[in-house]
């Protein structure tokens, strides 16, 4: 199947992790995609993967001229934007009384303004391009319950969170066709979880304790999120919007 036949899609943090897993998956259903980070040679590598499907363009997403330029890339390349990834995100292992205010304001500058810039801006390339466009936030399952080692982090997708939810109540009473909707992962086998089991320098116990809390018993992959990419990005999920999907094996079910 060609799930997404014909769209373009662009997805921030592209380099590596679930947004590498969700660019492949994307083009495997039939996207052009357009994948953007502040890793040059990893993200051109993941999009030359994808051959004639795929397009590199350098974006940190806390810069809104570098937002711009990357809707006029992907509109110059491929004519016009169906679904936007929010995939970029970092995060520090610091509690509240250890954090400085500067990696507070840069995991936010990252996690929500990022965010942020890319609604605003594939708001307006999807209204140019006439598409009724699908806008895909990754939060985490920190942003529906605490995590008392990452309060930046915790609060950055808290804040995505609810982004999501005023971005999907806009567009719907603007009429203009295009959703909005989060997806909260929660421990899947990605470099920032293999940082986060490494910090204590007790990675075994670690890595045990946190699989304590999934009642599944297991991590997830990039992917099960890459899965959930795709049926946002498709018409099959045309009425949702506003909405969460939480990947997290039952951990914030308990």
């Amino acid at each position: 199947m060609k799930r997404v036949e014909g769209k373009v899609a662009l997805v921030t943090g592209g380099a590596g992790g679930l947004g590498a897993a969700s660019a492949r998956m994307l083009a495997r259903e039939g996207a052009k995609v357009v994948v953007t980070d502040r890793r040059e040679a990893e993200g051109r590598a993941v999009a030359q993967e994808l051959g004639d499907a795929g397009l590199f363009v350098a974006l940190d997403v806390t810069q809104e001229a570098q937002w711009e330029n990357a809707m006029a890339r992907t509109l110059e390349k491929f004519g016009r934007l169906d679904v936007l990834v929010n995939n970029a995100g970092m995060g520090i292992v610091k509690d509240v009384e250890e954090m400085s205010l500067d990696e507070w304001k840069l995991v936010h500058a990252v996690n929500l303004d990022g965010v942020f810039l890319g609604c605003k801006h594939g708001i307006r390339a999807m209204k140019q391009s006439g598409a009724k466009g699908s806008i895909i936030n990754i939060s985490s399952i920190a942003g529906i319950v605490g995590v008392g080692q990452f309060p930046a982090y915790s609060s950055s997708k808290g804040g995505v969170r609810l982004l999501s939810k005023s971005v999907a109540l806009h567009c719907a009473a603007k009429g203009y066709g295009i959703r909005c909707n989060s997806v909260h992962p929660g421990y899947v086998e990605t470099a920032m979880v293999e940082a986060l089991t490494q910090a204590g320098g007790q990675a075994e116990k670690t890595r045990a304790r946190m699989l304590k809390g999934i009642p599944m018993g297991q991590f997830g992959e990039p992917d099960d999120v890459a899965n959930a990419v795709v049926y946002l990005a498709s018409d099959e999920s045309k009425l949702m919007t506003g909405a969460e999907m939480i990947l997290d094996g039952g951990a914030t079910a308990q």
